[in-house]
């Protein structure tokens, strides 16, 4: 036989084969996540708890691309005029495989959030709602440094010597840098201290709503008009915080003026009437209570009220100051106590010529 004929068939056969292997793995992959990945999954919906499933959702698309990575590896032996020990190819696969798992890690830290939850209840653990994004994210970022890093091994950097000649630039590094660190110093500052919890109602300078979520570089707040605000953390570490969540009571503070021709006897009873409304007033903090006939006033009389609701909720605290509004409106109108209003009195040589009604903007 022809030598060129033999080298043309011993080409021609191991292209086929090389290409009958590739189509093998890629048959396999079909069959794994067609059939062996939804009995795995059925399998694991049975175990008491649902890491297994997570565990298999989390690899099912690196396991998916490792069926295409072993193929091209097996091939690559008989695939006409390539040298599978080349020493490129192997780092390739190599890198392939730890991206692979890499990938799969990554997948299965975007639930640690769950997880730690989970621990902390279980174990009752001192874990702050606002550190477990943290940790979450943490986690993700340590796999994807890690990754990087043995890539980086594989391809021949040294890695180590990287990170000590970072200490050479470092102090410019850290100046280019020194807002996004401060802002990360301030979410430590955020979790350490504690100022406020995820769904906590506060207060700062910019702005007031409810904290939604905590990352490391800023903090997400709702405001009451639905919008949200991303405050870099920085600024709400350095500023003073109010934190309405914190309030064990909130409090209710006026003066109700009645009209100076209400009689004595009236006006003890109304105060008396008030206070008893105030009282027993469900919603009401029933430690702290004063309804008292405070001041004359030149168009009326002060009845001063103070107290505190139990709840600390802007809409139920609403709530219970509507209902003793309108209960104290039912009072004045059961006893015939009219509101004072603003007057204007003149006077000519003693004798009266007008008394007429001043409106508030006058």
């Amino acid at each position: 036989m022809d030598l060129s004929i033999f080298m043309s068939y011993v080409f021609w056969k191991n292209l086929g084969i090389s290409i009958a292997i590739l189509l093998v793995f890629l048959i396999l992959r079909k069959i794994f996540s067609k059939y062996v990945f939804n009995l795995l999954i059925k399998l694991s919906d049975k175990t008491p708890t649902d890491a297994l499933t997570h565990l298999f959702r989390s690899f099912e698309k690196p396991i998916q691309w490792m069926f295409i990575i072993v193929g091209i590896y097996v091939a690559a032996s008989f695939f006409p005029h390539f040298d599978e020990t080349n020493k490129l190819f192997l780092v390739l696969i190599r890198v392939s495989y730890i991206i692979l798992i890499s990938w799969g890690l990554y997948n299965m830290s975007s639930d640690s959030s769950t997880f730690f939850t989970k621990m902390r209840n279980r174990y009752n653990l001192d874990i702050d709602d606002i550190l477990i994004p943290f940790l979450s994210k943490a986690l993700r970022v340590i796999i994807v440094v890690i990754s990087i890093s043995v890539v980086a091994e594989e391809f021949g950097y040294n890695v180590s010597g990287f990170v000590a000649g970072l200490g050479l630039g470092g102090v410019a590094i850290a100046f280019a840098a020194k807002d996004a660190l401060s802002h990360l110093l301030g979410g430590f500052v955020i979790i350490t201290e504690k100022p406020f919890r995820i769904g906590d109602w506060i207060l700062t300078p910019d702005v007031e709503g409810t904290i939604e979520e905590i990352t490391f570089r800023s903090t997400k707040i709702r405001t009451f008009s639905q919008a949200i605000v991303t405050v870099p953390n920085a600024m709400i570490a350095n500023g003073p915080i109010t934190n309405w969540s914190k309030m064990g009571k909130r409090q209710i503070n006026f003066n109700l003026r009645v009209s100076q021709e209400t009689p004595k006897e009236k006006l003890e009873l109304v105060v008396k009437e008030i206070e008893q409304l105030v009282s027993k007033h469900t919603g009401v903090h029933p430690e702290t209570i004063f309804v008292k006939f405070d001041a004359f006033k030149e168009n009326g009389y002060d009845i001063f009220l103070y107290f505190f609701t139990n709840t600390t909720v802007w809409a139920e605290f609403l709530k219970v100051k509507e209902d003793i509004n309108f209960g104290i409106m039912e009072i004045l109108e059961r006893e015939g106590v009219s509101i004072a209003l603003q007057s204007r009195k003149v006077y000519v040589d003693n004798e009266l010529i007008q008394n007429e009604p001043k409106s508030i903007d006058e």
